[in-house]
Parts: structure tokens; sequence; C-alpha cells
């Protein structure tokens, strides 16, 4: 394999990519681009949705199936990256690595391509929408039999909070599910200089958001993990004005169905009991998002030493798990998988993931297109003489 050449293809659909983003459901120009140069390889890309983009490569000998996947959507944020490629794309921005992860499948595909005579079985690769909504793209793919006749499917995710140059693996739960959660208190409006004739929503929201934060700390098991988070609260449009009403709204990050159930419960009554107290309605509406992201034992084992032998034990790191959320785990609840977080971290760097600074290092394409293509050789071709 020609890797330089490789390398270069790949920073230009990366950068391509990066330019032009497009948010969750709206990839059009970026479908057309990857049929475009799937089609350039005398492949036949095809669909589940009409959102996405799919190709199957199969190999000299049959065996088994295995996908690997790509988010392709990018973020509503105003890019300020400076970069000469930055986005083309008004209050659009790939700001969370997606521009490099469409661009490792594709070269992903030029690899097997390269190698399909001497390939087993056939591999599915999977450029999914609307992976940054809830549900995510992934939910659709499944429930139009994306995943019919797939043994196990992988996926990676170049990740800033992990040092360059290293690989993150973990076994079992290694992301969260998310859920989001409204909430509104209806009181009694009235003159902010005679609050005893209202009834504030405002004060209730408040006692309220102090009450969520010790569900965590005070009605789960201590050693569950979990996130409660109010990120909106609105009340009001004066200053001496008691409202009729106030809405907050937040997440709720967990790692089992149990865990969210529960948090529910707490919500709904502890706002039961406030607006008693208070003498107030409310309404909570409560959507159990995408489940947590879990790895297989057998996946992980395969793609730890793939790591360790391509660039050396000290440079594998047992991550913890990551309360950010992925789609990938409609695949997970499915089908063996395997979810690798690729370090592209650096100490002047300090901009995360969906900051309008964000930027990848693009030196770990390459290398994420080895341990990928190394995995998934390995899990076809398991069981025969080397």
């Amino acid at each position: 394999m020609d890797w330089s050449n490789l390398e270069e293809k790949m920073v230009s659909y990366r950068r391509h990519f990066h330019q032009y983003p497009e948010i969750s459901h709206e990839e059009v120009k970026t479908r057309e681009f990857i049929k475009r140069e799937l089609e350039s390889l005398g492949l036949k890309p095809f669909s589940f949705t009409g959102k996405d983009v799919v190709v199957d490569l199969k190999g000299a000998n049959p065996g088994k199936m295995a996908a690997i996947r790509a988010d392709m959507d990018a973020l509503p944020v105003e890019e300020e990256t400076g970069l000469p490629f930055a986005s083309k794309n008004k209050g659009t921005m790939h700001a969370c690595g997606h521009d490099g992860h469409m661009a490792i499948l594709l070269g992903l595909v030029q690899f097997f391509k390269e190698r399909q005579h001497e390939l087993k079985g056939t591999i599915r690769f999977i450029f999914q929408h609307a992976e940054e909504t809830v549900p995510g793209g992934a939910n659709e793919i499944v429930a139009n039999g994306g995943l019919e006749g797939v043994d196990a499917i992988f996926g990676c995710h170049l990740w800033q909070p992990l040092p360059l140059g290293t690989i993150g693996v973990r076994k079992g739960p290694v992301m969260a599910g998310a859920d989001k959660f409204t909430i509104r208190i209806f009181g009694k409006g009235g003159h902010g200089s005679m609050p005893n004739e209202t009834v504030d929503p405002t004060l209730i929201a408040s006692l309220a958001i102090v009450q969520i934060h010790t569900i965590i700390s005070r009605s789960l098991h201590p050693l569950e993990q979990a996130v409660v988070s109010i990120g909106e609260l609105k009340s009001g449009t004066t200053y001496n004005v008691i409202p009729d009403s106030a809405t907050l709204s937040g997440t709720v990050r967990q790692f089992s169905p149990e865990v969210s159930k529960q948090i529910h419960k707490r919500l709904d009554d502890i706002l039961h009991g406030l607006c008693i107290s208070y003498n107030a309605k409310y309404e909570l509406n409560y959507t159990y998002g995408d489940s947590a992201v879990v790895n297989d034992a057998e996946l992980y084992v395969l793609m730890k030493g793939k790591a360790a032998d391509l660039f050396g034990e000290d440079k594998v790191i047992e991550i913890k798990p990551q309360l950010g959320s992925e789609d990938f785990s409609y695949y997970t609840n499915c089908i063996p998988g395997m979810y690798t977080f690729i370090g592209v971290g650096k100490e002047d760097v300090p901009y995360g993931h969906h900051h309008p600074k964000f930027d990848i290092d693009e030196s770990m394409l390459v290398p994420a297109v080895k341990l990928l293509s190394g995995a998934v050789i390995d899990f076809l071709h398991k069981g025969e003489a080397s």
C-alpha cells in the first residue's frame, strides 16, 4: 500500500468535507461527493434510508460480514479556527471530527479495494447521517435492515481528550445513554411588589433545580454512574413582573435503562411535591434517547491486541466510560460491536469537541486506517493459519 498517496487523498477528503459541512438530515452534497468517489472505484453505493450511503465489498472468498461506520453530519456552530479550509457554510462546522471519520472510511474503502482478491468475507461501509440528533440516523438504518447479515460492526472517534498517537479502548459500556427532559411549571403571575398574590413559578423552578441536583448523590446507588444537568431556564420577560410559567430543560447521561427510569421517576416525584407545596401545576416531558454503547468483549481483545501490535503497548490506553453519547449504540444493541478512540489531543491546543476552534490532527488518519483494517481482517480471517 502506498501510504503516502493514501494519506494525501484522505487529507484532501477531510478538508473538502470541512469546507462544506452539512447538519443532521441535510447531508445532501456530502452524500453526492461520497457516491462519486465510490463509483470512481467501480463500486455501487446504495442506501437504506435515502439519507445514508452504503457500499458492500465482497472478497474473493466467502465468509462473515463486518461493517465499518462513519458519521457524516456537522454541527450548527460558527467556525473560529481561521484555517485556510474553514467552513464556507455560515453557522455550520465540523466541530466534532466527523470530517475525519468520513476521510478514514473512504481510505478504508480504497485499502480493501486493493486487497479484494485476497479478502475473505464481505465488508459493509456505512456513511451514516444524523449522528448528532436524538434519535440518530443509526436508528433509521437499523430499522431499515442495515445490519441484516452483518456479524460485527466497528467504529472509531478521533478523540481530543486522548494524547496524540494513543488508542483508547474499553470493554463493556464505553459511551453513555442520553435522555432529554423538559419541565413546565404553571403558577399565577402578578406584580413583583405583591408576591403574596401570586404563585411564583420562577421560585419553584429554582427550588426544583436544587433538588434535581441531589438525585445523583442521594437517590442513586453510589456505584452507579450518571449525570443530570440543567441547561436551560426560561422565566419571565421583565424585571418587575412575576410570570405565569417557567420552563427548564436538561439532559440525563447514564449507562443502563434502569437508571434512566429511576431518574425519570425522581424528577416526577420532586416536581409533584414542590407543586403541591406551592399550589402550582407542572408538565414533565421525558425523552428516552440513545442507549449506552457497549463494546463486545471478544472484539475488545482483538482491537486491543491489534493496537498494541501496530503502535506498542504503551500507546494503548484503557479509558474510563465516557458520558458523551453516540448513536452507535443502536448497532451494538443488535450485534457485537467495537467503538475505539483515536487520540488527537495536543497540550497546546485546548479546544475540545463542539468548540468553534476545534480541529483534528490529520497525522492520525493513516494510523486509524491501519488499525481498523487490521482489526477487520483479523475478525474476518479468524481461525485461519498464519
